[in-house]
C-alpha cells in the first residue's frame, strides 16, 4: 500500500514507528507499568507482606541465617539497622526499610498506586478542560467570560501551592458533597486534587483552538444550516483536537507522577497503610546515609518514568504533527 493511500492516523503510526528514541521510550514506560501490575504476584512469591512491620523477620543469605533488622554498629550500638539489598529476587532484593519492609516489593505496590493516580487525575483533567475549553470557545459571549474567569483563577496560583492547600483542607475531613463522601485516606482524594489544579493548562489551549475552529468555513457553513451547536460541537470540532488531546495524555501523566509524589513524600498525598513512591522516598530520608537505596530506587524510578514519558509525548506530537518541528526549528 502507498503512503498515498493511508489515512492520517496510519501515517502518524508510521512516523511514530520510525522515532527510535519514542519508541523505546514506550517499551520502558510497558516494562515499569507491568513491573508494577505484578506486585501482588511478587509479594505473594517472596512471602511477605509491605504494610506490616516485620522487626523480628530473619532470611536465609547464601545459606546464612540474617536478621532483617540488625543491631547498630555505629556511635553507642543503639538501635537497629535494616538489612542491605542481598540482589536475589524475592529475598529482600533491595533490603528493608526502617519497620523491617521488603524494599522490592513496597517498591512495586508504590509505583502501582502513583501510576493509577497518575492516570486517573489525567483522565478527571482531560475530560474537565476539554469540556470547559470547548463549551468557552464555541458559545463565547457570558458562558466564555464566567469560564475564563474561573480558569484564570486556578491559573493564577502556583500548581504545588495550590495542590498543598488542597490537600492540607481535605486531608483531615476528606471531601463531603451531598451524597458523595470520601474519606481522607482515599486515594480518590489526591486524585481530584491533581485532577483540578492542572485543569487550566488543558482547558486554555482547547479554548484557543476552539476559537480558531469556531471561525473555519465548515463549522460556519452547518451553522448557516441551522445545525444545533452540540452536534457542532462533538461532530465537527471535537475530532478536530482529538490530536491536541492524545499529545497531553503522556505530558500530563508525567506532571501528575511528579506532582502526587511530592504531595506524598509531604505525606498530604497517599495515606499510609498505602505507598506511592513519594511516601517510600520519605520512609528512606532516615537511611540515605546507611540505607541509600530505601529512597533512591524509588527517586530512579520517578526519573525514568517521567523521562521517558516525556520522550514519547514529543515523539506523539511530531507523529501527528510533522509540521511542529518546522515551527519549532524556525522559531
Amino acid at each position: 500500500m502507498q503512503h498515498g493511500t493511508r489515512g492520517p492516523w496510519a501515517l502518524a503510526f508510521v512516523r511514530l514507528r520510525r522515532n527510535g528514541a519514542a519508541m523505546v521510550s514506550l517499551t520502558v514506560f510497558l516494562i515499569i507499568v507491568l513491573s508494577c501490575l505484578s506486585a501482588p504476584l511478587y509479594a505473594h512469591w517472596a512471602g511477605v507482606d509491605p504494610f506490616t512491620s516485620t522487626l523480628d523477620a530473619v532470611i536465609t543469605v547464601d545459606g546464612v541465617e540474617v536478621p532483617v533488622m540488625e543491631a547498630s554498629t555505629e556511635g553507642l550500638g543503639l538501635g537497629y539497622t535494616p538489612i542491605g539489598p542481598t540482589w536475589e529476587l524475592g529475598n529482600y532484593f533491595l533490603g528493608a526499610d526502617s519497620q523491617g519492609r521488603d524494599v522490592m516489593a513496597r517498591l512495586l505496590y508504590g509505583g502501582l498506586n502513583s501510576l493509577m493516580i497518575a492516570a486517573a487525575a489525567t483522565i478527571f483533567t482531560l475530560t474537565v478542560g476539554t469540556t470547559a475549553g470547548l463549551v468557552a470557545g464555541y458559545f463565547g459571549g457570558i458562558t466564555d467570560t464566567i469560564l475564563s474567569r474561573l480558569l484564570d483563577i486556578l491559573w493564577a496560583f502556583p500548581i504545588y501551592l495550590l495542590a498543598i492547600s488542597l490537600s492540607i483542607v481535605t486531608i483531615t475531613s476528606g471531601i463531603s458533597i451531598g451524597p458523595i463522601l470520601i474519606e481522607s485516606g482515599s486515594l480518590w482524594l489526591p486524585i481530584i486534587i491533581i485532577g483540578i489544579v492542572y485543569i487550566p493548562y488543558v482547558a486554555r489551549p482547547i479554548r484557543g483552538q476552539v476559537l480558531a475552529l469556531r471561525g473555519s468555513e465548515f463549522v460556519l457553513a452547518a451553522i448557516n444550516l441551522g445545525v444545533p451547536g452540540w452536534r457542532i460541537l462533538w461532530r465537527d470540532i471535537q475530532p478536530n483536537i482529538t490530536t491536541t488531546l492524545i499529545v497531553f495524555v503522556p505530558l500530563m501523566m508525567a506532571l501528575n507522577m511528579l506532582t502526587e509524589s511530592a504531595l506524598s513524600f509531604l505525606s498530604i498525598g497517599v495515606q499510609p497503610p498505602a505507598a506511592s513512591w513519594g511516601t517510600i522516598i520519605q520512609d528512606g530520608q532516615a537511611l540515605l546515609y546507611t540505607r541509600p537505596l530505601v529512597a533512591l530506587a524509588p527517586g530512579l524510578a520517578i526519573a525514568v518514568s517521567v523521562m521517558v514519558l516525556n520522550v514519547f509525548g514529543d515523539g506523539l506530537r511530531d507523529a501527528l504533527d510533522p509540521r511542529s518541528k518546522v515551527r519549532l526549528g524556525r522559531t
